[in-house]
């Protein structure tokens, strides 16, 4: 039976073969999307990024259905704070703090860990990783190669920075990336909207994107 789809996008229909699709849920972690967290004390509103977590899990449900290969990332460090560069710790400087969650995005600690309602299941890959992009300083490469993926799915927060930084470091691996506009978002609305025009402008010069929407009406 073909899983080969075809779903409607920007700039143009995206086509895809589920058996070589995963899903990246980037971040969706209670220090972003929780308040104490690392996103709200950095001075942002987080009911922008909370907001997203049913449409997130209504794909992710679907993804499971699917039986789709499916990532979560998270952002965070070690609890010594070894792997803190100095210039990330002097923008951002509650790292380590702690907060109503425990230590501000630190591993291991309660606001470090994916939302209660898309918690992973066996065999879901959780990748931890230091930065912005997911590719830096993991194996998330390899482990892309060993499920011979080719095409990505892309959720999570934030759009401008976690996901767009992804997915301009999945384009130069050749990767093909779909952003769910609406199971992404940012803390400024702005931002948001500015980065789905970066991604898929100039004939999708970073990918393509579109509404969970028609990813539903597609894969129905």
């Amino acid at each position: 039976m073909s899983r080969q789809y075809s779903v409607k996008a920007k700039p143009y229909n995206f086509t895809f073969d589920l058996d070589k699709t995963a899903l990246i849920i980037i971040d969706m972690q209670r220090d972003f999307l929780y308040p104490g967290g690392f996103g709200e004390k950095l001075g942002n509103d987080v009911s922008t990024t909370n907001a997203i977590i049913p449409t997130v899990k209504k794909v992710l449900d679907k993804a499971r259905e699917k039986a789709l290969f499916v990532v979560h990332t998270r952002e965070g460090h070690r609890p010594d704070l070894s792997d803190v560069p100095p210039s990330k710790q002097r923008r951002g400087g509650n790292i380590g703090e702690q907060g109503p969650m425990g230590r501000i995005l630190v591993r291991g600690e309660y606001g470090h860990d994916i939302v209660d309602e898309l918690q992973p299941i066996e065999g879901e890959v959780v990748l931890d990783k230091p930065g912005k992009g997911a590719f830096y300083q993991t194996d998330f490469e390899i482990i892309l190669k060993n499920k011979n993926i080719e095409t990505l799915l892309v959720a999570g927060v934030t759009t401008h920075v976690c996901v767009q930084t992804t997915i301009r470091e999945a384009n130069d691996r050749g990767y093909e990336c779909l952003m769910l506009e609406d199971c992404c978002a940012a803390f400024d609305t702005k931002d948001h909207d500015d980065s789905i025009r970066m991604i898929n402008q100039q004939g999708g010069i970073f990918g393509w994107t579109t509404r969970s929407a028609s990813l539903f009406e597609t894969l129905n």
